[in-house]
């Protein structure tokens, strides 16, 4: 049995690879093809009559897992400087206003419709607002430099703020000034924490020379983040920062100090240890999506009872997206399209505290909207099509005669 299990494991796995360089070239995103291989293998097992086990909480802790390292992979990619920092005060309140407005109106809707408490169903509805960064990140590739710049910004701040949010509602039982004071001074003590762990990590990263260096780094991450979740911290800052501070080290250059980090060696370590993030959150990445799709039942797929209120909340997520974007004066093609729900929306239904669990929101109404917002994404972006980015359509524009006057480019000896 277990030969058995690792052959169709592996053998999922480079599926989920060859999807990935060939078929995701048609903007397919990669979530929809992993969820439906996973659902495919249950059916398999019932017909077979395959003993499933209960396989819950791996997808817990492939969840949590894969978070921490598309959030890190995002932030070691973006760059920080001067110019910026409009694009990441757009994506900000893309990310911060549509998410609050989904939140507040779906729970008022909840409260008048169906009764329950406006607070308990503000916690039970900030899942589903929240942008999975998992899901966004990888299907931005077609993107422009900028669009996709902006996609990774936007989602892994709806991330932060979600969990942030998340945090705030699920661990207090109202709202009051006591509570919004502890909640501040979390996000501050997370702060500092962040910095000091950044640059300890950072110091271990390029002080290291064992050949196995980047597997310590990452556990070590993995381990500061869930020591700050004990507290009730907002982890994801740190990942974020970290991330962040990874990715910008030229820019840093003239903070005192950072001479003792070697930025130019430690530079040469980065773009390293983003390589082996990129594979281990491939790998953790479609672990996930194959065992949450392994983990759908047919009935709670396509569940009418919940179906008409799934399709109204996606509506109402791309209606304030739509909004929003104006608002800013960003392109709502192909922007609006990109909203996907997924690893994080699920990571944080899972951790609904019991007391706090309405029957309404339920497995059925998480994945209907998980996939339709993936269904969305796929026709919207292939409807699209490849953007080009602004230089290189200012080149494809230069006609011959115009072309006959630019300087020649130097050639090599």
């Amino acid at each position: 049995m277990s030969v058995i299990f690792i052959l169709v494991l592996c053998s999922l796995i480079i599926l989920a690879y060859l999807f990935e360089i060939t078929l995701a070239k048609f903007r397919i995103p990669s979530v929809i093809f992993l969820l439906f291989l996973g659902w495919t293998v249950r059916k398999i097992a019932l017909y077979y009559d395959m003993v499933i086990p209960d396989l819950s909480g791996a997808l817990a802790i492939l969840g949590t897992i894969g978070l921490i390292l598309i959030v890190l992979e995002g932030a070691m990619e973006l760059e920080l400087n001067k110019q910026k920092f409009t694009i990441v005060k757009k994506s900000f309140f893309v990310a911060l206003f549509p998410m609050l407005g989904l939140a507040v109106i779906t729970a008022l809707l909840i409260h008048f419709i169906w009764g329950f408490d406006f607070y308990q169903s503000l916690g039970n509805i900030i899942p589903i607002a929240v942008i999975s960064s998992s899901v966004a990140i990888p299907s931005a590739k077609s993107l422009s430099n900028y669009n996709r710049e902006f996609v990774v910004y936007e989602s892994s701040m709806s991330d932060i703020m979600g969990v942030i949010l998340f945090n705030f509602i699920s661990l207090n039982a109202a709202f009051s000034m006591s509570s919004v004071g502890h909640f501040f001074l979390e996000i501050i003590g997370i702060i500092v924490i962040s910095f000091i762990a950044t640059l300890l990590l950072s110091y271990l990263l390029g002080k290291i020379e064992h050949e196995v260096k980047f597997v310590p780094i990452i556990v070590l991450t993995i381990l500061i983040y869930e020591i700050s979740k004990l507290f009730h911290l907002p982890s994801l800052v740190f990942i974020m920062v970290f991330g962040l501070f990874l990715a910008n080290l030229d820019e840093l250059k003239f903070v005192k100090g950072i001479e003792l980090l070697k930025p130019v060696s430690l530079n040469k370590e980065v773009a390293r240890f983003l390589g082996m993030t990129k594979e281990l959150t491939f790998l953790i990445k479609t672990l996930f999506f194959l065992l949450f799709g392994f983990l759908i039942k047919s009935s709670e797929l396509f569940n009418t009872e919940t179906l008409i209120l799934s399709i109204g909340i996606t509506l109402l997520i791309y209606v304030l997206r739509y909004i929003q974007l104006r608002i800013s004066k960003l392109p709502v093609t192909p922007l609006l399209f990109v909203a996907p729900r997924g690893l994080i929306t699920v990571l944080l239904f899972l951790s609904i505290p019991i007391s706090m669990r309405l029957p309404l929101v339920n497995n059925s109404m998480i994945i209907q909207i998980i996939v339709l917002t993936g269904l969305i994404m796929m026709f919207g972006l292939m409807a699209t099509g490849k953007e080009q980015n602004p230089e290189e359509t200012e080149i494809k524009n230069i006609s011959p005669e115009e072309g006959a006057h630019l300087p020649a480019l130097p050639h090599e000896e």
